[in-house]
């Protein structure tokens, strides 16, 4: 996964799928920068939050779980391991379970994972381990994501199956039709209608660029900051989750 916000954190940032090779951004709206407000109890997100990368929920499919088209962008995750990530980290994870949240109509889908790296990952194997070593934590994901937005005036967010969380198997399924349908975005077999799929290593895209060419971009960003900016992480690591 791409870490997107580090756990404890309240800035909204995420993967801008429209600006080339996708760099992560703090969101805008009305012109004000995003962050979630501190729902009680919490402190910010309560997990590592990110991405899977070469994952899309297309906004033309309609899901027959939710019965909802998706929200287009990348599939999300929900990291509860020990560890506070950095923001642009990459990291391999353990894929534990799912939560089907419907955002305003849209299909939304949240993995829940583990760091393989994480001291107790060998106890985690499915979803129902969460439940046994971390009772209340999911309880806490669907009451979260349920309220995040009513502090900026909007509904409680829906989900399907009644809230419950799918299991490990059911997870990699859905991850796997996302990566499908990105698979079609970047070889041009489905229009994005603005999403940028430039990458340098998808030898079949007709978006596939030099690399040469990526790296003056990302040389152009400007150097990370605490606010509104975009995050050039190292070159090669960026590169990564482009790679086909």
């Amino acid at each position: 996964m791409v870490v997107e916000v580090p756990r404890w954190s309240n800035a909204k940032m995420e993967i801008a799928t429209k600006d080339p090779l996708n760099p992560i951004k703090q969101d805008v709206k009305k012109g004000k920068l995003r962050y979630v407000a501190n729902l009680f109890p919490y402190k910010g997100y309560i997990w590592n939050y990110g991405a899977i990368p070469q994952t899309w929920e297309y906004p033309g499919h309609n899901d027959k779980h939710t019965g909802c088209c998706g929200d287009n962008d990348p599939i999300d995750v929900c990291e509860i391991g020990s560890k506070v990530c950095s923001r642009g980290e990459i990291i391999r994870v353990k894929v534990l379970g799912i939560l089907a949240m419907i955002d305003e109509g849209e299909t939304d889908w949240k993995v829940i994972a583990i760091n393989v790296d994480d001291p107790d990952a060998a106890n985690y194997n499915d979803i129902n381990d969460v439940k046994r070593l971390k009772p209340g934590y999911l309880e806490a994901t669907v009451d979260w994501f349920r309220r995040y937005k009513v502090p900026d005036g909007k509904p409680e967010n829906q989900f399907a199956f009644n809230a419950e969380f799918k299991d490990k198997d059911f997870a990699v399924d859905i991850i796997k039709s996302t990566h499908d349908l990105w698979r079609a975005l970047v070889l041009k077999k489905i229009d994005g209608k603005g999403i940028s799929c430039m990458n340098t290593t998808v030898s079949e895209s007709p978006y596939k660029c030099d690399p040469e060419v990526a790296k003056a971009i990302v040389d152009a960003l400007p150097p990370p900051c605490d606010s509104a900016c975009t995050v050039p992480t190292d070159v090669d690591k960026w590169f990564h989750h482009q790679k086909n």
